[in-house]
């Protein structure tokens, strides 16, 4: 018999008359063809066996099997085998114990291995038709599914290291299977680099059957994380800037491939939250604009990432422009990233109502709102970074600004911050821009250095910086008000009480009288305890005032302030503003530090 082989898809079997019996003992399919073909004078016949799985190799382990020489398979060749024998009609009614039992009988071990099912697999795609008929791929995958949602080391499984299918002369072999010469330690993330190897199809048909196993979102998440950064090599630089541009020395499916594996990606992705991380969820939205992916894919991928605003950073939010916007960085997606989350909280506080935002929780520290906030600190932050771009326009800063709610900025530190950036970016803005842009920012909950740094600021508007120092003297009047009181009532509840309508001949219990003496003395200690404090803050704001005295002299002046009008006469000294020694004297002091406001420039 001679065997030539032009293509793997077709074979061309010489037959002599004297060596056809073994053959034809085997395999019904032979039998027939050359039955047909036989002229009956002993001659020699030719056959073509177009499409036999597995090509010439399989097909001579078949003829050594059917010539009673012993053959070795392998988890690699034995899919083959089995697909060739089934094409080939090897049943047992051309022999005991033929060559499909027998493969048969030998995928029963195979698939009781975890690092061999993973062998059997890869080889199934070059068969996949035969291989999916004969259920062989189902098998499989059900065989991995199991596998990888129990713990192996309940079973002592060998978890060996898996080598792709070009290597197999590097796994040991005993009695035709194939043993794992190392082996590493198990964990939830166990077998994420063994299915790695596995072609988009085999492994989306992977994933589904684990996780209709019931295996945890998080574990399905990092697997598919996995495998996307070994097949999407953008998903590994730092920058998006120019990616598709630049080359690599490791060849890399074309754009074509990887534009459908990030959205079969995407659409494996669990779909909730936290289960995988903001990061790589926008560094996957970097990579499905880069590559151009459908627009239903990157609206998916806004939408998850807005509903985990909170957990990601302002790195992962300099998203670079990759549209015909003129904007360093895309301005437009973050805005539907917002979007999207503010709508996920407004629903949640929809459906639960007993955590309905009110101003008051956020300085007590609600955990409701610690998402919101988070996401205002971001967004500040954002603004800030963006803002010294020249082709960032006034209506987008502004649109970003508002789209936070008031309550969720406990100071408006960060926006204030923004805000003077983009001033200074942008000194070409009207009088009426600058004004427009500044109402964004509440001027009441500016710290005492965000407060200085503004009354000093030359590029706000001369209505801001009078509203920022309005409300910076009103709070350091209400403070001194505040201590005064508790001075007061400290002074009146240290004298000794009068009759009170009692008679000297009136007594009380020894008992009674010392609990109240105690209960009297615990109050004067928390009260003093309490000025101490406060007088301790006073002194500081007072001390960041008088820094900026000079400062406020050249406004005052600036805006015709007379002597009369200033907000302290030159009696008042900053060392006026100590604590006195008599009431009369603190009050006479906290008239001296009233501020008077021109009517003009009051607010409203």
């Amino acid at each position: 018999m001679v065997v030539c082989s032009s293509r793997v898809d077709s074979i061309l079997v010489h037959f002599e008359y004297r060596l056809q019996f073994p053959l034809l003992s085997r395999s019904g399919m032979l039998r027939k063809l050359i039955e047909e073909c036989s002229t009956g004078d002993g001659a020699s016949v030719s056959l073509r066996l177009d499409d036999l799985p597995g090509g010439a190799k399989a097909f001579e382990l078949i003829s050594k099997f059917c010539y009673g020489v012993k053959i070795e398979l392998t988890a690699h060749n034995v899919v083959s085998v089995r697909c060739a024998a089934e094409y080939l009609q090897m049943t047992d009614d051309y022999g005991d114990e033929n060559l499909i039992l027998q493969t048969e009988s030998f995928l029963s071990e195979v698939l009781g291995t975890w690092a061999d099912s993973i062998r059997a697999l890869e080889a199934c795609e070059e068969v996949m038709p035969y291989a999916e008929e004969l259920h062989i791929v189902s098998g499989c995958i059900d065989s991995l599914a199991m596998k990888a949602c129990e713990d192996p080391s309940l079973y002592g499984w060998p978890l060996a290291v898996c080598e792709s299918k070009q290597s197999p002369e590097n796994n040991g072999l005993w009695n035709g299977i194939s043993t794992p010469t190392k082996t590493k330690p198990t964990g939830d993330n166990w077998w994420y680099e063994d299915v790695t190897f596995l072609s988009l199809p085999i492994y989306k048909r992977l994933i589904l059957a684990i996780e209709s196993r019931g295996m945890r979102p998080e574990s399905i998440a990092a697997s598919v994380v996995h495998y996307a950064r070994r097949y999407l090599p953008l998903m590994n630089r730092q920058s998006s800037f120019d990616d598709a541009n630049q080359g690599t020395d490791i060849l890399k499916p074309s754009e074509g491939d990887q534009r459908a594996l990030l959205e079969e990606i995407v659409g494996l992705i669990p779909n909730k939250k936290g289960v995988t991380s903001s990061k790589f969820l926008i560094r996957l939205l970097r990579t499905a604009m880069v590559l151009h992916a459908s627009p239903s894919c990157r609206e998916n991928l806004e939408k998850r990432v807005g509903a985990q605003l909170d957990q990601a950073s302002l790195v992962d939010l300099l998203i670079p422009n990759m549209s015909y916007s003129e904007t360093l960085y895309d301005i437009n997606c973050v805005q539907r990233i917002l979007d999207h989350f503010l709508l996920v909280e407004q629903a949640s506080a929809i459906t639960t109502p007993a955590n309905i935002v009110k101003e008051g929780q956020l300085m007590n520290g609600s955990e409701s709102l610690e998402p919101m906030t988070m996401v205002a600190r971001l967004i500040d932050g954002f603004l800030a970074e963006v803002a010294p771009d020249v082709n960032f326009k006034l209506p987008n800063f502004e649109a970003l600004a508002a789209s936070i709610p008031d309550y969720a900025r406990p100071l408006d530190d960060g926006l204030y911050h923004a805000i003077d950036t983009y001033l200074k970016a942008h000194p070409w803005i009207t009088d009426v821009e600058r004004e427009q842009l500044c109402r964004s920012m509440n001027c009441q909950k500016l710290s005492i250095e965000a407060s200085t740094h503004a009354a000093q600021n030359e590029r706000l508007p001369l209505r801001v910086i009078v509203q920022v120092l309005f409300f910076e003297q009103l709070r350091l009047r209400t403070s001194i008000s505040g201590w005064f009181f508790v001075s007061d009532n400290l002074e009146n509840s240290a004298k000794p009480n009068g009759n009170l309508g009692h008679t000297e001949d009136e007594s009380h219990p020894i008992g009674s009288a010392e609990h109240g003496a105690t209960d009297g003395e615990d109050g004067v200690k928390h009260r003093v305890s309490e000025l101490e404090k406060d007088c301790s803050s006073m002194k500081e704001e007072i001390h960041k005032l008088v820094k900026a005295k000079r400062s406020w002299r050249n406004f005052t002046r600036r805006l015709g302030f007379n002597k009369s009008q200033s907000c302290c006469s030159k009696r008042s000294k900053p060392s006026d503003l100590r604590a006195p020694s008599s009431s009369v004297n603190r009050q006479q002091n906290c008239e001296n530090i009233e501020v008077v406001v021109p009517e003009a420039l009051k607010v409203n």
